[in-house]
């Protein structure tokens, strides 16, 4: 390694710039203890909120007095007892997953990629933003049914569609991001004679990474949403699938089950990997 890159290296962390900040440890464990608690108060909120929201659909079904218009929260939870015995549950639902994961991966990397070009070109910029502006401002439908059209009633077809719709959001958030990266940063990376990659990774990336994390929480619910409405409209299994014969059969059960249970589903994922990744993106910058 050269001494430029020694120096750069001392400098800086695999998160970002670091800037020594002197710190007593009596306010430092006082600090934490708050962030615990403050997490623990929140936990207890939302299972307080999620006991509400139980007890008053409760109630409204024993109002209402039409199972088949508003079961009850323990009907709908031997439906889906049921469907998870048979197994047809569990296979709709892994289709889904595994169609939202591959058309956000895609549209994540795509938008990535598109939007930091746009944000460190104005060229680029001049080029790309009237794609954008189109695409954000065609309805999804439209996009969905000619992505079946031109390239056929299958997986292809609508994982590419959900690609499309979700891309333009991802690549303005990222844009954003690149025209926010601290010139200063450049500058001391070119004085030191660092390589692309090594710039990429240890002064780019890191900037980028809330932008990026924002972009990924926003995406993940627009895109299942998107890939629901896709298996509704052309697709043989899946979630949305399910849905459509249900909404046939006049089945409330099945649709609340179904809905329910998915929408559990991306709101795990998104507490147990989104958020997560999102304070850690964020991390450096609130100890700078």
């Amino acid at each position: 390694m050269a001494a430029p890159e020694r120096d750069f290296a001392a400098w800086t962390t695999d998160r970002g710039p670091r800037i020594e900040v002197a710190r007593a440890r009596p306010a430092a464990s006082l600090a934490k203890a708050g962030r615990r608690l403050i997490g623990a108060t929140a936990a207890r909120d939302r299972v307080l909120s999620l006991l509400g929201f139980l007890a008053l659909w409760w109630i409204a079904a024993r109002i209402w007095g039409n199972p088949s218009l508003l079961p009850s929260p323990a009907r709908v939870l031997g439906f889906v007892g049921a469907e998870m015995a048979s197994g047809d549950m569990p296979r709709n639902i892994a289709v889904t997953l595994l169609r939202v994961a591959v058309a956000f991966t895609l549209s994540m990397v795509a938008g990535t990629v598109g939007g930091y070009v746009a944000g460190r070109s104005a060229r680029a910029n001049a080029l790309i933003d009237p794609w954008l502006i189109i695409v954000l401002n065609l309805p999804v439908l439209v996009i969905i049914v000619l992505a079946y059209i031109w390239i056929g009633l299958n997986d292809a077809a609508a994982i590419l569609a959900v690609a499309v719709a979700k891309m333009p959001t991802v690549m303005v958030t990222v844009r954003e991001g690149a025209r926010a990266l601290d010139p200063g940063l450049e500058d001391l990376a070119r004085a030191y004679r660092i390589g692309r990659l090594r710039r990429l990774r240890r002064i780019v990336l890191p900037q980028l990474a809330p932008y990026l994390a924002a972009s990924g929480r926003s995406g993940l619910s627009i895109t299942w949403k998107i890939v629901l409405v896709v298996e509704l409209l052309g697709r043989p299994d899946g979630v949305g699938f399910a849905l459509n014969l249900f909404f046939q059969n006049f089945n409330v059960a099945g649709i609340l089950g179904y809905g329910l249970v998915f929408a559990a589903i991306m709101l795990a994922v998104e507490t147990a990997v989104l958020q997560p990744w999102e304070r850690r993106a964020n991390a450096w910058r609130r100890g700078a």
